[in-house]
This record gives C-alpha cells, structure tokens and sequence, in this order.
C-alpha cells in the first residue's frame, strides 16, 4: 500500500516558516526578566530599607532589603515599576532593560501638621490601631520567615545564625513556628546569644491572652495613663488620608520605659510600621557572675502596606540589643546583637503544621541540630541571597574555621 503524502504549495510552507519564526519571537517576548537595583534618598542618598516597588497595573511587587536591594521578577519589558517608601514621595520609573543594576532616587516627602492639633487627636489614633488589632486578632496568616542574627563581642563577630521557619502569625505578632531549616557558626567566646530569637517570636504590639486593663503596652486601654504622645506630622496627606507619625513615651512615673514612633494609617486604622526603644530591657546567662548592663533593645515591625480593610500581615521585623557584659575581676563587654526577620510566602491558606509557641526554655542550636543541613537549599535561596551577610562577617569565620558544617558539609 502506498501511503499519499500531501506537499504543501512553496507559498505555504514560507508562510508556515514565517509563522514559527513569529511564534519563536512572541515567546521569546514573554520571557521573564529579573530587574535588580537600590533605592536611596535622593538628597542623602542613604539606602531606602522597606521601599516598595510594584509594577504598575499588578500585584507583582516586592520590598527593599535592609541595604535598600531588591530583586523582582517581571514578565516583560519595558515595565513600568511604582516604587514607595514611607517618608517619601512615589514615583513611578520606566525599565526598558534588566542588563544593568537599577538606581532608583525618592524625594523626601513633606510632613503636614493638622490645622487645628487637638492633644487627644494621638490617643484618639492609637485607640482605634488597637481596637483594629484587637478585632482582626483571629485574622491567620501562613508562610515562611528568613532570620538572621549576628553577635558581635568588642566589635568582633562571634556568632552568625540564619533559619527560615514556618510561620503563623496574626496583624500583630507572630503566634508559633516550626523550624524549616537553620545553620550557626560561632567561635569561642565568653557568652553565647544563640537563643536571642525567642524576643522575635515573642514580641507582639497586643495579645489577646493578656488582661489589657493592666497591660502596659501602647495598644492598650491604658494609653493615655501610661504614655505621653505627640502628633509629629501626616506623612503623604492626600485624598486618601495619609500616616500620621505619632512619638511616645511611657510617663516618667511608670517603672517600665520605653520610647518610640508609630505609624498608623488615617484611613484604615492600621499600624503601617513601630519603632520602639527599651532601655529597661533585662536578660540573664547561666553565669551567675555575669550580668548585663546599660542595656538598651530596639525593636522594629513593618507590615506590608495596602491591607484589605486594614489589616496586612507581618514583613519584617527587626530586634537589636547593646548591652555591655560585666564580670567581678574582668574588663567589661560590649555586646552587640543584631537580628531581623523577613516573612514571604504568605498565604491565609493553612498548610497544617505543627506551630509552637516561643518559651524561654527553647535551645535554637538543639533544634537546628536536629536538622539534616542541606546546603543546597541555602545556595540556591533567593531570599537568602536578597540579603547577603555581611563581608566582614563572613571572612572573619572563614579566617577562624568557624563555618565548618555550616557550609561545606551536611550535618548529620
């Protein structure tokens, strides 16, 4: 049997060569781009941490690193890219190409004060944030957290430890973890901080569990008792209300100080990011001749910006204690700790996992040890790469031997 074969006309099959040609170019065109850049103030030119930078028209977006870095990924070019940061002015840039790092600059927003200034306007701002995190409490978030944290003794680093947990957390706190993954190096030194990351899996702007009517947190009933507040300004008054900057204070005859900045949108009622500084703070070591003193811790919380009807889950926190170390017969100790937290991937979606809550009875290095190290999943982490440890830091454990497992080899 002779089986026809149908020979398309010369026209037609320059046609069909055309036609993949121009399929081959489409593709081609959606290919996506990975654009990188830094974000600064345009006058100092100081690196921007927390910007925001979208591509307009999606909800394609990302935030600065803490060296104001970013990464994102965009389906094609030309993009046309709204970068923010809280303090400065929007502005909108045109990427035509992904070959080069990107400069961006943000003018520094001006900050308006009210007309009329009512001195209860602050508390009147605080009580309804915490009313919003008091309702939305229940609202659960599900993701993951890249920690770093970096000890330094008299200015050298003694300690480096990164993890990335599995997250729960609400529109104030992070509620439990699981540990993913985790890696520590260190070198021998008078004291060891590896469990410093209980104070991020701890600290909270409210709980629930609480009894508020005597809590001495700024959301709280108890504002205008315990804190001083002064309206510093409204940071981009628009037609949408802007953030109010508001500074406080505990009052001075309240034993527990703390100091700070909170931003609170005017619209939605929610806490936008918080700043505050414990000289109070108060730790202990397993050496009951050492002690901490002229302690000081600063916390820091951004929540991702535009929540639905308020309420935006956690995107980064920070926690940096200085504090000298003091033993009978020996120089002081000045320590430094330095820590944040990048929360990714989240989702209102519950993957089921067994999340605990912080106790000060947790060992990190136990439960990192516990781990099968896979270093593959640390070279190949995007977001570990978004923000790279510091050079200093990293050749000064290479120097001393001190990575060992940590990069070269599982730990089994």
């Amino acid at each position: 049997m002779t089986t026809a074969i149908a020979r398309l006309p010369l026209p037609s099959v320059r046609f069909l060569t055309l036609l993949l040609v121009l399929l081959g170019l489409a593709h081609l065109g959606q290919a996506q781009v990975q654009l990188r850049g830094v974000v600064r103030d345009r006058e100092t030119q100081e690196v921007l941490p927390f910007a925001s930078i979208a591509v307009l028209g999606t909800t394609n977006g990302t935030t600065t690193n803490l060296e104001g870095e970013f990464t994102l990924v965009v389906k094609e070019l030309p993009a046309q890219l709204l970068v923010s940061e809280l303090g400065h002015i929007r502005d909108t840039v045109r990427v035509s190409s992904g070959a080069e790092a990107l400069t961006i600059t943000l003018a520094s927003a001006a900050v308006a004060l009210p007309e009329v200034k009512v001195a209860s306007f602050p508390f009147q701002l605080v009580d309804r944030a915490f009313r919003n995190l008091q309702s939305n409490y229940r609202r659960t978030y599900y993701g993951r957290a890249f920690y770093r944290q970096i000890t330094r003794i008299d200015d050298e680093p003694t300690e480096l430890q990164e993890v990335v947990w599995n997250v729960k957390s609400n529109p104030a706190r992070i509620e439990g973890t699981t540990l993913a993954q985790g890696r520590y190096a260190g070198v021998q030194a008078p004291i060891s901080l590896s469990n410093f990351s209980v104070y991020t899996r701890r600290y909270g702007l409210f709980d629930i569990r609480q009894d508020s009517t005597t809590s001495l947190a700024l959301f709280s009933p108890n504002v205008e008792k315990n804190y001083l507040l002064e309206l510093k300004g409204i940071l981009g008054e628009d037609s949408t209300g802007g953030v109010a900057e508001i500074s406080f204070e505990t009052r001075p005859e309240i034993k527990y100080q703390a100091q700070g900045t909170v931003w609170i949108d005017l619209e939605t009622n929610q806490v936008v990011r918080y700043r505050v500084v414990q000289p109070s703070f108060t730790g202990s070591t397993n050496n009951p001749r050492q002690k901490f003193t002229n302690a000081k811790l600063t916390i820091e919380m951004a929540f991702k910006p535009g929540g639905a009807a308020g309420v935006a889950p956690l995107e980064l926190m920070k926690m940096d204690l200085t504090t000298d170390l003091t033993e009978p017969g020996k120089d002081p100790l000045a320590i430094k700790v330095t820590s944040f937290t990048y929360f990714y991937n989240q989702s209102t979606t519950n993957p089921r996992l067994p999340y605990a809550q912080a106790s000060l009875t947790d060992r990190d290095l136990d439960a990192i040890r516990a781990k099968p190290y896979d270093p593959e999943f640390w070279a190949n982490n995007p977001v570990v790469k978004r923000t790279p440890a510091e050079d200093e830091v990293v050749a000064a454990f290479e120097k001393k031997g001190a990575f060992g497992s940590m990069v070269k080899k599982g730990r089994k």
